[in-house]
């Protein structure tokens, strides 16, 4: 007599049917339930797999395309990219369990990856295996991005000048600096639309064509940041899109400080030169004659009208003769080697048997230490 009245619709022997998975009441009847064990594991097959996997590669820059977008991984060697994608790809039968696998990569040549997979499961209570070859074919092309750069595409320009003078060329290293380490972070992120287009060095400054107008308008906020100065900005139309957007392209003119850290300049306001320290905001420095603070009015800025009289760079040691009183000191001039008298500032040392002086058409003045706190921020 049969225990259970169930006979394999196919070879007609009489099975006992799994009792973990009951037919639910108003679905349909699963046809794999109702098979004895050996009709049912003759059609089965643990692993669904494709029967090629293409890994899309960008040539260029490494990135990797990933459902409907490029993703970049910093890869030179594209086997665990390959062993994600299989992973992705591979299929187990539901009625799998405790389902193990693991896979061995077999690399045939640059572009062309075999991966040796083997599954280990348990099906109605029997233990089962399954190995399963799956070819991987690296295909190389250009990203959108790359295409972008190759193709010369930008949405701004940073123009990099100074005011009434043209920057140096260590602010303009400086500026390139800025904004390659700007676009880094921003591609840290994942954004794939920052990147550099093209960089000019002209003879009065720097031309930096930057992939859209929000990268443009940080580059231009960061380099006034850390160099000082201010920028401005202009657009101007270049065309529409097809839903008849006007699509601008913006330029960003940045403006460094007329006088740099580190200049001596005379405002001619009768209290002598000032050694600028800083040209963040207002422009901030020392007096040479008092060693008192100096801060530009605010309606002057960064750019007091003053003369120019050189750097600290152009000053040199020489010997302290003697200390006059609260206000002079005796020096020898570097230059001559007669002893002068001259302005004792606040920041001098007067222990000291030698001081850094600078001569200038304004006169002989003493400089701060090179690290006195007074000398820079």
């Amino acid at each position: 007599m049969s225990r259970s009245g169930a006979f394999c619709p196919k070879c007609g022997d009489e099975f006992e049917p799994p009792e973990d998975r009951p037919e639910l009441p108003g679905t349909q009847r699963d046809s794999e339930r109702v098979l004895c064990d050996a009709c049912y594991f003759e059609e089965f097959d643990l692993v669904d797999a494709p029967e090629t996997i293409e890994v899309r590669v960008c040539a260029q820059c490494g990135a990797v395309h990933k459902g409907n977008r490029w993703v970049d991984v910093g890869a030179e060697d594209y086997t665990d990219i390959a062993v994600e994608q299989v992973s992705e790809a591979l299929g187990v039968h539901v009625d799998a369990e405790a389902v193990e696998w693991q896979v061995a990569p077999e690399q045939l040549d640059q572009n062309n990856i075999r991966m040796h997979t083997e599954f280990s499961g348990v099906v109605r209570g029997i233990p089962i295996t399954e190995q399963v070859s799956v070819p991987v074919r690296i295909a190389r092309e250009t990203c959108k991005r790359c295409g972008k750069i190759a193709g010369g595409s930008f949405a701004s320009v940073v123009q990099v000048r100074a005011d009434e003078r043209d920057p140096t060329d260590d602010e303009v290293d400086r500026a390139k600096t800025i904004a390659e380490e700007y676009v880094a972070e921003r591609e840290a992120t994942g954004d794939r639309n920052a990147f550099i287009t093209e960089t000019n060095e002209v003879d009065d400054g720097l031309n930096m064509k930057i992939s859209t107008n929000q990268m443009g308008h940080g580059i231009a906020k960061r380099i006034t940041a850390q160099l000082g100065g201010g920028y401005s900005d202009s657009k101007r139309l270049i065309t529409e899109d097809e839903d008849g957007q006007k699509l601008y392209r913006m330029t960003y003119a940045v403006r460094l400080p007329r006088y740099r850290q580190g200049e001596l300049i005379d405002p001619e306001d009768g209290d002598g030169p000032v050694l600028v320290r800083s040209v963040q905001g207002n422009l901030k420095g020392v007096r040479l004659a008092t060693g008192e603070k100096y801060e530009a009015q605010f309606e002057e800025g960064e750019a007091p009208d003053a003369d120019r009289l050189g750097f600290r760079d152009d000053g040199e040691p020489t010997t302290l003769v003697a200390v006059e009183d609260e206000n002079a000191v005796q020096v020898l001039d570097p230059e001559t080697f007669e002893s002068k008298t001259v302005p004792r500032p606040d920041y001098l040392d007067t222990d000291a048997d030698e001081v850094p002086v600078v001569k200038s058409r304004a006169g002989l003045h003493v400089l701060p230490a090179a690290d006195d706190a007074t000398d820079g921020e």
